[in-house]
C-alpha cells in the first residue's frame, strides 16, 4: 500500500477525517520549512501539502502567492524543494507528502528527471492544477507509471458529464475545490459541499478531501463531518506571516504559530465524526 492509502485506511478505523496541511516550501526559508513540517505533523496533519514556489500561482489567493514569493526571494527551487522531502524523510517515513503546484517548474526540470527525483526524495503524490485531464500524457500518466499518485481537482463547476474524465487517471484522493475562486477568496459551505461529495462519491470509492475555504477549527469540523479529509492551508500561511519580522524573516514564535494552529485545527477533525453520532 501507498503511504496515502495506509494513511486513509488508518484515519477510516478510527472513524475520522484526515487533516491535510498545506505549506510553501522554503517559507520563510527553506531551514524553516523543515521545522515547519515536523511542527505539522507533532500537531497532528495526517498529510502534507508542499507548495512548489512559482511566480504565477493562478489558482492561489494573495497569502499563498506571497508566500510563494517570500520562498523564491530566498533562492527557493524545485530541486531544493524535493531535498526539503529528503530531509524529512529522514526522521518520518510514514507521512504522506504530496507536492502541488503547477506544471511550468516540472516541464522546466524534465518530466522523466522530475519524476524519479521526486520518487528518490519521498514524495508521494502531485497536484498539478493546470493539467487537465486532456494533458494526461503530459504529467499524470507518467507520474502512476512512475508510483506516484496523481491527485486531480474537482470543482462546484464540474457536472456529472466531465466528472468521469477529472477521475479517470486520479489516484490518492479526489480533492474537491469547495469554493469558485482563488484560495483564501470565501468560507467553505458545509452544506452545499456535503451534498458533493456524496455525488462525486457516487462515481469512485477513492476518498474525497476537501479545500479551499477553510480556515478555522469549526470550519475544519463542520468538513471533516461530510468529507474524507480537510485541506487547510490559508490560515497557516497567514498564522506564519504573522509570525514573521519587519524582513519576512522566522522569529521565535514562527514554528509554535503554525504548529498551535495546526493542532487546533487536527481538534477540530477529529472531533467531528464523534460530535455527529
Amino acid at each position: 500500500m501507498t503511504r496515502l492509502a495506509e494513511t486513509f485506511a488508518r484515519t477510516r478505523a478510527e472513524g475520522r477525517a484526515a487533516l491535510i496541511a498545506f505549506v510553501t516550501g522554503g517559507d520563510p526559508s527553506p531551514a524553516d520549512t523543515g521545522a515547519i513540517l515536523d511542527a505539522l505533523v507533532e500537531g497532528g496533519a495526517d498529510v502534507i501539502e508542499l507548495g512548489m514556489p512559482f511566480t504565477d500561482p493562478m489558482a492561489d489567493g494573495p497569502a499563498i502567492q506571497a508566500s510563494s514569493l517570500r520562498a523564491l526571494k530566498t533562492g527557493m527551487t524545485l530541486k531544493k524543494s524535493l531535498r526539503l522531502v529528503s530531509e524529512f524523510r529522514k526522521g518520518d517515513n510514514e507521512t504522506p507528502i504530496i507536492l502541488m503546484g503547477y506544471y511550468n517548474p516540472i516541464y522546466s526540470y524534465g518530466v522523466p528527471a522530475f519524476l524519479k527525483d521526486a520518487k528518490a526524495a519521498g514524495v508521494d503524490g502531485l497536484i498539478v492544477v493546470d493539467l487537465p485531464p486532456e494533458e494526461d500524457e503530459e504529467l499524470c500518466l507518467p507520474a502512476l507509471k512512475a508510483g506516484l499518485n496523481f491527485i486531480r481537482l474537482a470543482t462546484p463547476t464540474t457536472d456529472d458529464k466531465r466528472l468521469p474524465a477529472v477521475l479517470a487517471n486520479t489516484s490518492g484522493f479526489v480533492y474537491y475545490v469547495a469554493i469558485t475562486g482563488i484560495t483564501g477568496s470565501a468560507s467553505a459551505d458545509s452544506s452545499v459541499v456535503g451534498e458533493a461529495v456524496a455525488r462525486i462519491k457516487r462515481h469512485t470509492a477513492l476518498p474525497v478531501c476537501v479545500g479551499f475555504g477553510i480556515r478555522t477549527p469549526d470550519a475544519a469540523h463542520a468538513i471533516a463531518e461530510r468529507a474524507d479529509g480537510a485541506v487547510v492551508g490559508t490560515a497557516l500561511i497567514d498564522a506564519l506571516r504573522g509570525s514573521l519580522d519587519a524582513e519576512g524573516r522566522a522569529t521565535g514564535k514562527t514554528v509554535t504559530a503554525v504548529a498551535d494552529l495546526a493542532t487546533q485545527l487536527a481538534q477540530g477533525v477529529r472531533g467531528a465524526r464523534q460530535a455527529a453520532e
